[in-house]
């Protein structure tokens, strides 16, 4: 498996923030791993973080391990690379970062609340800062090989001296959306492209929503979800044949998980929230909400081809610290030129 995946419903620098990511790596795990170990720390840790903008930190958390990594003797040379939708959880905020085309979405009461937007090659502005770097984009990818704009690693796609980090071929640099996390919302879910590719947004939230009302436990709801969007026979390859991983995180707004199955079997609440950012402003944030609302979590996260067991020991093994295994109760993209 080439995926990694974080789920920290505490962090050991901040007790009061959870932290939710997803790495789809490509050409090797190697970065992806990397990924699952560092950023989370590197934004939490970032002085920006320490000041109160988390957006900032974000940003620069992203670039920095990507700058660790390039600086990194076993790791300078590594052709692989990683998507990263990353969600982090504090102050009665959603702060959502990504890179690549993971995605993370969330569900609030019954619509779908988009968090990220997927970085391809063939978006007007992404080829704009591809070509003024001295790349090009064919058959929809970059220099013909990759289908991400935007990565962790990739370093081949890094190397022009004369442009920042942000204006590389393929950049580290994350767009970052925030929201107000409100009474309605219901869950989060991350994951990567072999769900997206096969269901829509609105798809996952109703496929998730009808689970949820019926008491199914997170753990299951993720396994036919995969399952769901699994292909019958990988052998022509195609949709439906990638490596899958989904974070699934129910927001229980201190009730029981009982008290959120009623909530999803009632009919989509009759307004959706508001439209999501476009990918031009990169951060957005809404004033809906002002005062922090407290909330406990429920997540599991699963990745196909594991058993549940597998799953919780690789993100505990790979991806925590032992302080970090507590039990918790209750901005813009570059301007291309």
């Amino acid at each position: 498996m080439e995926d990694a995946h974080t789920h920290l419903l505490s962090l050991s620098e901040d007790k009061d923030a959870a932290f939710f990511a997803v790495y789809d790596g490509h050409g090797g795990a190697k970065v992806a791993q990397y990924a699952g170990s560092h950023v989370h720390r590197k934004i939490v840790s970032h002085p920006s973080y320490q000041r109160g903008d988390v957006v900032d930190a974000i940003k620069k958390g992203f670039l920095e391990v990507d700058s660790d990594m390039l600086k990194d003797e076993t790791m300078k040379d590594e052709l692989a690379g990683t998507t990263a939708v990353v969600v982090l959880l504090k102050g009665g905020r959603i702060y959502c970062g990504n890179v690549g085309d993971s995605r993370a979405i969330a569900s609030v009461g019954g619509h779908v609340q988009q968090l990220s937007f997927d970085h391809k090659p063939s978006n007007e502005l992404e080829t704009r800062r591809i070509i003024a770097a001295g790349g090009w984009v064919e058959f929809n990818r970059v220099n013909g090989n990759l289908a991400l704009s935007r990565a962790l690693g990739d370093f081949v796609f890094k190397k022009n001296e004369k442009k920042s980090a942000e204006e590389q071929i393929v950049t580290a640099y994350p767009d970052v959306v925030v929201k107000d996390l409100t009474p309605d919302h219901e869950f989060l879910l991350l994951a990567c492209d072999g769900i997206w590719d096969v269901l829509s947004n609105e798809e996952v939230v109703e496929f998730v929503r009808a689970r949820i009302a019926a008491k199914m436990e997170p753990e299951q709801i993720c396994e036919e979800l995969m399952t769901r969007c699994l292909a019958p026979d990988c052998q022509m390859g195609g949709l439906g044949c990638d490596n899958m991983t989904v974070v699934l995180v129910c927001l229980l707004n201190g009730a029981p998980y009982e008290e959120l199955a009623r909530r999803c079997a009632r009919p989509p609440l009759p307004c959706p929230p508001s439209p999501p950012a476009s990918p031009r402003e990169g951060y957005h944030f809404d004033h809906e909400v002002t005062a922090p609302v407290a909330n406990e979590l429920q997540m599991d996260a699963h990745r196909q081809g594991d058993t549940a067991e597998e799953s919780k020991q690789l993100s505990q093994e790979q991806m925590t610290t032992p302080e970090e295994q507590t039990t918790p109760v209750p901005p813009s993209p570059p301007t291309p030129p």
